[in-house]
């Protein structure tokens, strides 16, 4: 395939146009501001949608003008007014970290990433990725986060025998559905739908989980032949059955910086555009499937523990169980590829 259809094209306008109203809640009396390049065919895409829904936003094509140009657009920016930034790869400005540096301004922002991970069939998917249900996420987000706040622990069930034992009430759950009534930031990074924690008691975690697709050293989706079993002991990985030289080597990554293996996040994707059959080639963005991920690694920006110092904690890779059922307290609340709650 060589070019995104112009039905498609239709699609992606009226799923930014929604993302606007109903997450962002971007209004008239905000201004708005477009930084994008060229260097894609869905990168052109996404900013024509919103050249359509923002027609009096202020565009700026990265690769055409100086950092100088494009820092000083965002300070003229009040809070509350919105960026969106449209990038092939990453936009670089010196040491700027964009998003958090304009979060810290008050802004809106919405965060597209690593376009050219996506190309032919895959810019189809992840256009449909954009669409925004209000009921569905916040519904099912929020009830999510109910359940693994009063959950005294659950597990995870990859068939074959293989399951995955949590034997400890999860941290505060995290919410990236698109409800940002109760939060200090808004925006971030699209598409979104996830419910995230972890263990309080990482070495509660215990057993064996199936993965069907991991972050390999590129940072892009790598699905072996045949799941990759991991034996989970206290936390870590101690052993994996049917492995590849790919999977093996991230886990000798790992393990040459941070010692052990650490199991930490627990993810919960909601964006039904994204399963286990239809797949993007960016892990960050797959990271949004609707099921269950890990995270292996002992860095975590959201929980903080004991056992961990900041400046020794490197890696988080993202991880996704083969998930035949997941259950809180004995509760199934995940079958048949969605979320039942």
């Amino acid at each position: 395939m060589n070019a995104i259809p112009p039905a498609s094209a239709d699609l992606a306008a009226r799923n930014i146009a929604d993302l606007l109203t109903h997450a962002i809640e971007h209004g008239p009396a905000q201004r708005a501001l477009v930084v994008f390049d060229r260097r894609s065919e869905l990168n052109a895409v996404l900013t024509a949608a919103y050249r359509r829904s923002l027609p009096d936003a202020t565009f700026i094509d990265f690769d055409a003008t100086g950092p100088d140009e494009v820092l000083s657009a965002f300070a003229g920016l009040a809070p509350r007014d919105l960026v969106v930034l449209v990038q092939t790869t990453s936009f670089r400005l010196n040491d700027y970290r964009i998003r958090m540096e304009l979060f810290a301004r008050g802004l809106k922002v919405i965060e597209h990433l690593h376009l050219a991970r996506m190309p032919g069939e895959q810019a189809l998917v992840y256009i449909d990725a954009l669409a925004y249900d209000p009921a569905y996420f916040r519904g099912v987000g929020h009830a999510l986060k109910a359940r693994l706040d009063r959950a005294q622990g659950g597990t995870v069930d990859s068939g074959n025998g293989a399951q995955l034992v949590f034997g400890s009430p999860f941290e505060e759950a995290k919410l990236n559905i698109g409800d940002y009534s109760k939060m200090k930031n808004v925006g971030g990074l699209f598409p979104i739908g996830e419910v995230f924690t972890e263990a309080r008691d990482l070495e509660a975690v215990n057993g064996r989980v199936r993965v069907f697709v991991f972050g390999d050293t590129a940072f892009r989706v790598n699905r072996p032949a045949t799941p990759v079993t991991m034996i989970v002991e206290r936390g870590r990985v101690v052993g994996v059955e049917d492995s590849t030289p790919a999977f093996d080597e991230m886990l000798a990554i790992i393990r040459a910086h941070e010692g052990d293996v650490w199991v930490r996040e627990l993810g919960f994707g909601m964006n039904r555009a994204f399963s286990a059959t239809r797949t993007v080639d960016d892990i960050g963005t797959y990271e949004r499937m609707c099921g269950v991920h890990l995270s292996l690694g002992a860095k975590h920006g959201q929980y903080q523990k004991p056992q961990f110092k900041r400046k020794d904690a490197r890696y988080h890779v993202d991880v996704f169980a083969v998930t035949e059922g997941v259950y809180l307290d004995g509760e199934r609340i995940y079958a048949d590829g969605a979320w039942r709650v």
